[in-house]
């Protein structure tokens, strides 16, 4: 276990106030062998969004590796969730994999992004797009009563490569807070792409938006004047869907406007 104190330091009166914390990990999930989801706990104060990233760091004195992660917990939880991919040789991956719960992890105090549903006019279908880890920032925001006061249906697709990887346990936690009404109102669509699941799509997003294929399945014509669009995940699937769904005049919010599309750029 490493030597870090839990939670935030003892401040000296008139020193400069740390700009992170070292909180504990409450809980490691491997998901196959690329999907790692773990808890942490978390500090006093600390504030965020639904689908706002934290910064965390592992690696002992000063030779932390920082990375961004989308929090996957609802607002007012009192643990942090995460996700990520494991990635060969990666500098946070092999830090991190000899931390079990118990262990400490640095929290940056701040919160970031623009993946929040201020970022969309309310009203409508609300689109969550998610190849990966991505899901993480629409877990919370299903989780929170905003989502559901600010629209009338939500969609959920999540694209992954093995079925493990699927986020349909997470989306199911996270509406357990809701009533049933609620609950009827969200629908999930898995895509998995390396295996034959049954139920599941087997083809990217960008094709199933192509085709017509998403469209059809949730009887949901995608259309600026009531739908409402977020993304999060792979680079390409962000570029390609963006591009279409500007073919269809959804368009980024402007000057502090909200639009009717948003997208996740720390990737």
């Amino acid at each position: 276990m490493n030597d870090l104190s839990h939670g935030a330091p003892p401040v000296a009166k008139g020193a400069a106030i740390p700009s992170h914390t070292c909180e504990r990990i409450t809980r490691v999930e491997g998901r196959g062998a690329s999907l790692v989801a773990f808890d942490t706990t978390r500090p006093e104060g600390f504030r965020f969004t639904p689908g706002h990233y934290a910064r965390l760091g592992v690696g002992p004195g000063e030779d932390i590796v920082w990375r961004p992660y989308s929090i996957a917990s609802p607002a007012d939880a009192d643990r942090l969730s995460f996700r990520f991919t494991r990635v060969p040789d990666g500098a946070f991956n092999r830090r991190f994999e000899r931390l079990r719960a118990g262990d400490e992890i640095r929290l940056d105090r701040r919160s970031f992004g623009f993946l929040t549903l201020a970022q969309v006019a309310p009203g409508g279908v609300l689109w969550l797009l998610a190849t990966g880890t991505g899901i993480a920032p629409f877990v919370s925001i299903a989780a929170d009563p905003s989502t559901w006061k600010r629209h009338e249906r939500v969609i959920v697709v999540h694209s992954v490569r093995r079925e493990v990887e699927l986020a349909s346990a997470d989306l199911e936690h996270a509406m357990s807070r809701h009533s049933g009404a609620e609950r009827a109102r969200l629908r999930f669509v898995p895509v998995v792409t390396r295996e034959h699941v049954p139920g599941a799509f087997g083809t990217r997003i960008g094709a199933l938006l192509r085709e017509g294929t998403l469209e059809s399945v949730t009887a949901t014509r995608i259309e600026p004047t009531s739908s409402r669009v977020l993304l999060c995940g792979n680079p390409d699937m962000i570029r390609e869907t963006r591009a279409w769904l500007r073919e269809r005049r959804l368009e980024a919010g402007r000057r502090g406007l909200p639009g009717q599309l948003a997208t996740e750029g720390y990737w």
